[in-house]
């Protein structure tokens, strides 16, 4: 089976067309948090920072039901070349930003790109392999996030240390190429076309609300009052156009999210799983680099490390996740993994009170061992119980589901982090930077305690290899 998957084989160049796509947003992950500290240093806008996050993560959140729907209707291909060029404009465009303001709308533009690029891979490998042949293939693409999780932080910190932090998008230009080059090579794929229409209204709805709602979240108590009138507006039209999407998508002749979507018990349980997997993710990538070089006095370079630690560890786990759910099932993988992700949560919050590189990274590794449980084997299992023409959307419901876990996760610490350091003197104190990072943790185990929940909820479903999976796209 290994042969029949590895890069050497039939569909290998096809695989590594896939890594190569996956290792821009992996990469890409990792980067960025490493080099926070001197963004601020140099454009200012601390307060602004979480939105380097937020904003990637709504723009993909947002542009996910809409790419997977255009992924069953006009093929992967496509949707993975535009994604690829729009990831690439907006790196450009973020290296040659002039002040916050403009990296953070640049920032948009990359996460359009990513929102395209994550589902549409997931959703490619789901079509050429089997369900078990997938275990390996899970091997392949964890080890282009191992390989992140190294070289991600590492050049994060050596750019922002000893060059410049624009290098950090720069280096997205020759991978970008790289990848697009790879994929017009190496995937022919053999596609039914359908022409469908668009929910256009749903998008919009949908793109309006998350937006509204973690506006309110990362702006409440910061720039205007909880109990203001922006914020209650925020949210209150926020909760009102979520319901009006509801309402439209069940009269759309062909909605964003299908009804179908929503009434898979299989569905809705792991994309819950998934949005866990985002809120609990973002707390640490966001915030540990930052907790570090203020508390510990830790250089741009190490800080990054300990981030490398969680990246590491979910790849680990993740290449083995097919192992575990081909004997003991999907529900059992995940259940394991998020009690993992609890138990490296709580390690986090009690190190924190005594700052520590090395105690911090341990404590990321084990969330990312529990991570690298949940996040492949509900999505595999969520793609598994459904056919080619709706797989696409299922992996993007799984995708989104995270991405609206990261946005709203970072918002909310945002929020969290902003009040606790306000109130204890100001970021330029370390000890209130340790006091709303503690903050973080809490809510990073809180979100962890609830993903046990999630996992507990995914029903059994039954591991069947499709016939003739590697015939849907036709090697190079």
């Amino acid at each position: 089976m290994a042969n029949q998957v590895g890069l050497r084989s039939e569909r290998g160049p096809i695989l590594l067309a896939l890594m190569l796509a996956s290792f821009l947003i992996a990469i890409d992950s990792t980067i960025l948090a490493t080099a926070v500290p001197t963004i601020v240093a140099e454009l200012g806008g601390f307060a602004q920072f979480p939105w380097l996050f937020s904003i990637y993560l709504l723009a993909q959140a947002a542009s996910v039901p809409v790419y997977a729907k255009l992924c069953d209707t006009v093929g992967r291909k496509p949707i993975m070349i535009a994604g690829i060029g729009l990831f690439l404009v907006g790196s450009v465009a973020s290296a040659m930003a002039w002040n916050m303001t403009a990296l953070i709308v640049f920032r948009a533009v990359q996460g359009l790109g990513a929102g395209a690029i994550t589902p549409t891979s997931m959703t490619i490998a789901g079509d050429i392999y089997t369900v078990r042949e997938r275990a390996t293939a899970q091997a392949y693409l964890a080890s282009v996030w191992a390989i992140s999780s190294v070289a991600g932080p590492t050049l994060g910190g050596l750019f922002a240390q000893f060059l410049s932090w624009r290098w950090i998008f720069w280096v997205n230009v020759p991978l970008s190429l790289l990848a697009l080059f790879m994929l017009l090579r190496a995937y022919h794929e053999r596609f039914e076309r359908h022409r469908r229409r668009i929910d256009v209204a749903g998008a919009t709805l949908l793109t309006s609300a998350l937006v509204l709602l973690v506006l309110g979240v990362l702006e409440g108590g910061q720039g205007w009052a909880w109990g203001s009138w922006q914020s209650v507006g925020c949210f209150g039209l926020g909760a009102a156009l979520l319901v009006v999407f509801a309402l439209a998508e069940r009269r759309a002749a062909d909605p964003v999210l299908a009804p179908w979507v929503f009434g898979s018990r299989v569905v809705v349980t792991t994309s819950l799983a998934a949005l866990g997997v985002g809120a609990v993710l973002i707390g640490l990538t966001s915030f540990v680099p930052t907790f570090l070089e203020s508390t510990a006095g830790a250089t741009p370079l190490l800080a990054g490390l300990a981030v490398a630690a969680l990246s590491l560890g979910w790849p680990l786990s993740g290449g083995l996740a097919g192992r575990f759910y081909l004997r003991i099932g999907f529900r059992a993988t995940a259940m394991i993994g998020s009690v993992l992700a609890v138990v490296g949560a709580v390690l986090l919050v009690s190190f924190a009170s005594a700052p520590s590189l090395v105690l911090t990274a341990v404590a990321c590794f084990v969330v990312g061992l529990g991570l690298g449980l949940v996040a492949n084997p509900a999505l595999i299992a969520a793609q598994s119980s459904v056919d080619l023409r709706r797989r696409g959307v299922v992996s993007g419901t799984n995708m989104l589901a995270r991405s609206v876990g990261s946005s709203v996760g970072v918002a909310v610490y945002g929020a969290v982090a902003n009040a606790v350091i306000g109130a204890s003197g100001g970021a330029q104190h370390p000890a209130a930077v340790q006091a709303g990072s503690i903050a973080v943790f809490i809510g990073v185990a809180i979100s962890a305690v609830l993903l046990v929940g999630c996992t507990v909820l995914i029903p059994h479903v039954r591991i069947v290899d499709e016939p003739g999976a590697e015939a849907e796209a036709a090697p190079a």
